[in-house]
């Protein structure tokens, strides 16, 4: 299974059509907020796949989460923007939570800077800034599970 995450496009809609292009056989679809109306005009893009989304610092007025866990592949993942877990001043909180709420996968954005990591059975990522061509996928399959940052 393939899934797309973006993160901070802000009204820049470029990389994430670039990217469903691109992934057409991508099963599901993240955006971590900042920009969670730059979805709606990829509907037949979208069609057929999950799409996940929570608000950012940025959607004012939002009625989406501020935080998500979801089970895609039989893989729990955490899905926040990260604001709420102070990601710019450390990613304790952020794996904390996570850990505590049994995800295998943590996502975050608000930084506008793309990190892969891993630690102690947790896996992070960030995908950077969709504004800027930035944007994630991660693999998950029966060998196991794989984040891939990726640029337009």
């Amino acid at each position: 299974m393939r899934i797309l995450v973006f993160s901070d496009s802000h009204g820049s809609t470029k990389c994430i059509r670039d990217a469903l292009y691109l992934h057409k056989d991508a099963s599901a679809v993240i955006h971590l907020g900042d920009g969670e109306r730059d979805l709606n005009s990829f509907d037949d893009l979208l069609e057929g796949k999950r799409v996940i989304q929570v608000c950012g610092n940025c959607d004012f007025a939002s009625l989406l989460p501020a935080n998500e866990i979801v089970t895609l592949a039989s893989t729990r993942i955490f899905c926040t923007h990260g604001h709420t877990e102070l990601v710019k001043h450390g990613t304790q909180t952020l794996y904390s939570k996570a850990r505590c709420l049994g995800a295998h996968i943590a996502l975050y954005g608000h930084t506008h800077e793309s990190v892969t990591d891993y630690c102690d059975g947790l896996y992070v990522m960030n995908p950077g800034s969709a504004k800027y061509g930035e944007y994630g996928a991660i693999d998950i399959t029966p060998s196991g599970i794989m984040l891939l940052k990726m640029n337009l």
